[in-house]
């Protein structure tokens, strides 16, 4: 089992001011844990490549794009908010061009028989950003941009994206409902940011609301209830996981109540879902988290599971 680990360090240069939970240190946080505990000495580490304008295209209006462009500060300190959350520093399209890019590569390395999969530990998030708008502190859709490469690249018919994160992925399903050829798959806490796409708008994608306080075995209970009935349906070529970890007990965005252990219970349920369907093609892209010790115990536990190891919260 060849798992990859890409990431960069473009994105220290994103920083939303003091005070935003979207900052740096939380790439920080996590690597501090993972090689402190061995677990990423075990994953193949590469470095992200920059997404082109022509790949971000494929999911993205050509209006949003430039409008990102022409918005972009040319000073260093200087801020532009796109929302009252996701703020564009003059860093930040570049440090969203990697984190796509991220993406794009484990694409390209998972086609090329180079890994049997692939987490992508990037930032700024992208699960929130629709075709034409940024949201949640997400300015591109990394998962999304990765899907359409796979398609158009290496024709992959069918795809599954699977979020897990405490916030709905608005972004994605804006940009693929009645998409036969995408199922995406979205949990997360009911009544919470964002209230977009709460009533899924086509068959394509099975929201998943848990109420406030659900732990792991709820979610796994759902999982098996509404995700696997529509996988074995689609029959994906390609699992994509939109890997969120604010839904752990300890995080202060949302009111979940998941562990480290449950994370890594599902992430092993994902990898198997991938061998029965994908010969084990599978794409993890990190997107939320903000309290720093849950947020690396979670992706921990995740890349445990990718890694085929044993995890527990002592390790």
């Amino acid at each position: 089992m060849i798992t990859s680990w890409i990431s960069d360090r473009q994105h220290v240069r994103h920083h939303m001011g003091a005070g935003h939970p979207e900052s740096p240190e939380r790439l920080a946080a996590i690597e501090q844990r993972l090689n402190a505990s061995g677990v990423l000495h075990h994953a193949v580490q590469f470095a992200a490549r920059p997404a082109t304008d022509e790949q971000i295209l494929q999911v993205h209006s050509a209006q949003y794009w430039q409008q990102l462009l022409h918005q972009t500060p040319a000073e260093e300190g200087e801020l532009t908010a796109l929302t009252s959350d996701t703020l564009l520093t003059p860093w930040s399209v570049e440090a969203a061009r990697m984190a796509a890019g991220a993406a794009i590569r484990g694409i390209d390395q998972l086609y090329r028989g180079q890994a049997d999969n692939v987490f992508c530990a990037v930032r700024p998030p992208g699960h929130h950003a629709e075709r034409s708008g940024a949201m949640g502190f997400c300015l591109i859709n990394n998962v999304a941009i990765a899907a359409a490469h796979a398609r158009l690249v290496y024709g992959v018919e069918r795809i599954a994206i699977l979020d897990f994160d405490v916030h709905q992925c608005n972004g994605t399903i804006d940009i693929f409902r009645h998409d036969p050829g995408v199922l995406v798959c979205s949990s997360f806490q009911e009544g919470l940011f964002p209230q977009r796409y709460h009533q899924a708008p086509s068959a394509n994608v099975i929201n998943t609301p848990l109420a406030e306080g659900s732990n792991g075995d709820a979610l796994l209970a759902a999982i098996e209830r509404e995700w696997l009935p529509a996988l074995e349906r689609h029959r994906p070529q390609l699992i994509c996981i939109s890997a969120g970890f604010d839904a752990h007990r300890d995080d202060p965005l949302g009111g979940l109540s998941l562990s480290g252990t449950d994370f890594h219970r599902i992430s092993r349920l994902l990898v198997s879902l991938a061998g029965e369907y994908s010969e084990g093609r599978l794409l993890s892209v990190l997107e939320g988290g903000y309290e720093m010790n849950a947020l690396a115990e979670g992706v921990e536990a995740h890349l445990a599971a990718l890694l085929d190891m044993p995890w527990s919260p002592a390790s």
